[in-house]
């Protein structure tokens, strides 16, 4: 049985009743300690508690994978409010009296005190110390799955928190009635020494029953390596009455050391590869098929029709009927929520099976009938119900069951190319790793060579090649919660922010007419000058097809045998330039869409600003091919009154915002500051970012804390 099958029915772990009650944490068990391990059978449906923490709503079930996954130059939320907010981590936008912040740390600690007891019950349980040793191995096993489940809970607590209050024992065993406040980097050493202990005595993945469901050896290795290169990068530190300052450790080429350590072991052990396509990989998980050996290591199991919003929240929006209940089909309905910053998909070179798979420009109603989604943000492709063969139910929602994918093997790779480098520059070693997630990427594509070998090994200095680096992940982990921790990690998140802001704001003026910062935008993100200010799309054609019927080329893109004329030559290579540049896309959406065969599909190419372009030698479309197809305008993000509408001013509210006259505003501690935007540079005036969110006041009240950053 899959361990996602189990985890309802799953014990808790016996504890006292705590005395530290501001850490609203609620008994797991009602049995004592003695029974739950008496045998390995017992411990292990008590360890299936710890792993129930997992699922939760305010942990992966939803919250780090929707509202905790802060905007970005990848995942992004537009909002168009323009006053302060008290719930909004994803502008910046906090109090200490928000929901989701007290929810969130709740759980959190709630999942770490499930795991202490469970370690410290079994560690002093009879049944463990007077093991056998077979006994003992299994037990040893559970251990480790524990602890790392406890990492897990921590890294996300120091990611969003900062300093934390720290123990590695259940609150009825602390000696303090609070417990302290430890500094990031102590939490997470010491995590990591926890987790190199236990490591060896764990098993691979292959020698688990329930395969990369269940935590193993190698997700220990590449947990290690997570939490010792989130020790190593930047972070936002307190100073003073200020919103902080950017700032890693002295020692922090120790931690780098750890992270390429662990990852090489995960890699050399050969347990895991990139076999399959990138789009199998998620399409799996949301078909219920648990594939090990590949590229996940460690995914998340959640239960379907109980828990887990993963492909709820991503993939096209899908409408229920006008009474709200249900669906003529049986995928049910998804919210489509989870989503990706408007100019995403620039990014990717042309051939990345990537950027066609993850970046959705369309929703269907309640009927299947499929919708253009012309937005301030694209959706989230990498998962949906949709994907799913067999359908999910006509009245579903959330509580997928689908699974998320914690740990990759792609991860790992990255994680070992970037610390490498960070050692010893751009190594044979360190851009072997790299080209082996693009291989993936460019599998089949005719310019494979130039984008994976040429690519790589043009990459001669250790700044480009962490450029490389992070644009690889970048284009591989959208909606993963992976892309702002690697800003930060880097010290670049409040530069990338800002330039995310000005390239909406430029979309935005453009399509008024005229812009003054296109061009800034521009050469940030590497475009050849002109690509933006003169073939940014100003409008999209678009027609409902069914996968693999090209009919309608016969009357809408007629190639005449015989021309008679030079304009007939003309029209047929036109024709024929669209007919390719369509079965491209057809090519395309048949691999990487294979759920899409019961549903029509949106067929969409760009017209540039309404005159005749051509780009790697296609040329894109110039008038409408036929009467079934339809136009959308892009970017008309400009309003009447002469200034950009509220989703560009307002999304990113607490770091940067716009206003009615024009002017850009930085938030600096505080204070509004108006960007001073220095030719094509950066700003010199930038600050940083305040992504830390402030302790919850209920918790400060009672267990004395402070908030700093200026909260």
């Amino acid at each position: 049985m899959k361990l996602k099958h189990i985890l309802l029915t799953g014990l808790g772990v016996a504890m006292m009743t705590s005395c530290n009650d501001y850490l609203d944490v609620d008994s797991p068990s009602k049995y004592s300690p003695d029974y739950v391990f008496s045998t390995t059978s017992e411990a292990n449906r008590a360890l299936n508690g710890v792993y129930t923490q997992l699922l939760s709503g305010n942990a992966w079930g939803n919250a780090y994978i929707n509202s905790l996954c802060l905007n970005s130059d990848v995942d992004y939320a537009t909002n168009s409010g323009q006053y302060a907010g008290t719930n909004n981590p994803k502008r910046f936008d906090v109090t200490s009296d928000g929901s989701t912040i007290n929810n969130v740390w709740t759980t959190a600690y709630q999942g770490v005190e499930y795991a202490n007891n469970f370690v410290y019950n079994l560690e002093h349980s009879d049944a463990y110390i007077n093991a056998d040793i077979e006994d003992k191995m299994a037990y040893d096993q559970m251990l480790g799955e524990a602890k790392v489940i406890r990492a897990m809970f921590y890294n996300e607590l120091c990611w969003y928190f900062g300093d934390v209050p720290f123990t590695l024992v259940p609150t009825y065993q602390g000696e303090d009635f609070v417990t302290p406040i430890v500094n990031r980097d102590e939490v997470r050493k010491t995590i990591i020494d926890d987790l190199v202990s236990v490591a060896p005595k764990m098993k691979s993945a292959t020698e688990l029953a329930d395969g990369v469901e269940r935590i193993s050896k190698e997700a220990c290795w590449a947990m290690i390596s997570r939490l010792a290169l989130s020790a190593g990068g930047y972070s936002l530190r307190p100073d003073g009455d200020t919103y902080g300052k950017m700032e890693r450790p002295a020692n922090y080429k120790e931690f780098y050391q750890i992270a390429k350590s662990y990852a090489d072991s995960v890699i050399q052990s050969g347990t895991h590869s990139l076999t399959n396509d990138y789009s199998k990989v998620f399409i799996d998980e949301c078909n219920y098929t648990i594939t090990t050996g590949d590229d996940v290591i460690f995914e998340i199991p959640f239960a379907k029709d109980a828990n887990g919003n993963v492909g709820y929240y991503h993939g096209p929006k899908v409408d229920f009927s006008s009474d709200g209940i249900s669906t003529n089909h049986n995928w049910g309905s998804s919210n489509g929520g989870a989503q990706l910053e408007a100019f995403y998909r620039f990014s990717f070179a042309e051939g990345d099976i990537r950027r066609d798979f993850v970046n959705g420009l369309w929703n269907y109603n309640n009927v299947a009938v499929p919708t253009i989604h012309n937005s301030y943000a694209v959706r989230n492709n990498k998962w949906s119900k949709l994907w799913n063969t067999a359908g999910t139910g006509k009245e579903t929602s959330g509580n997928t069951g689908i699974n998320f994918p914690y740990l990759r093997y792609s991860d790992v790779l990255l994680m070992f190319a970037e610390a490498e480098n960070e050692l010893n520059g751009p190594t044979a070693e360190a851009k072997a790793a790299l080209k082996t997630v693009r291989e993936r990427a460019f599998r089949g594509a005719a310019n494979a060579t130039d984008m994976v070998e040429v690519y790589v090994e043009s990459l001669g200095t250790k700044e480009d090649f962490l450029k490389a680096v992070l644009d690889e992940r970048k284009w591989e982990f959208a909606g993963e919660n992976m892309r702002w921790k690697d800003l930060v990690r880097n010290n670049i998140y409040n530069v990338e922010l800002y330039w995310t802001f000005l390239r909406n704001w430029a979309a935005a003026e453009n399509s008024s007419g005229s812009c003054d910062f296109i061009e800034y935008v521009e050469a940030h993100d590497g475009m050849v000058e002109g690509r933006y200010s003169d073939n940014l799309p100003a409008s999209m054609f678009y027609r409902e097809v069914k996968v693999d019927d090209t009919s309608f080329f016969d009357t809408e893109l007629p190639i005449k045998a015989e021309p008679a004329n030079d304009d007939e030559i003309k029209l047929n290579e036109k024709n024929q330039a669209m007919r390719d540049f369509i079965l491209a896309k057809y090519a395309s959406i048949k691999k990487t869409f294979p759920a899409y065969n019961s549903f029509n599909i949106l067929l969409i190419y760009n017209l540039y600003n309404g005159q005749e372009a051509s780009e790697d030698g296609k040329v894109h479309g110039v008038v409408k091919p036929g009467a079934n197809w339809s136009e959308a305008g892009l970017y008309q993000w400009w309003n009447d009154l002469g200034y950009p509408k509220n989703e560009v001013l307002y999304s990113l509210y607490g770091f940067i915002r716009g206003d009615e006259g024009g002017n850009m505003w930085f938030n600096n501690n505080g204070a509004q500051v108006k960007v001073d935007i220095n030719g094509t540079a950066t700003p010199v005036n930038i600050p940083v970012v305040r992504y830390i969110l402030p302790y919850p006041q209920d918790i400060c009240t009672r267990a004395g804390y402070k908030n700093q950053y200026g909260y």
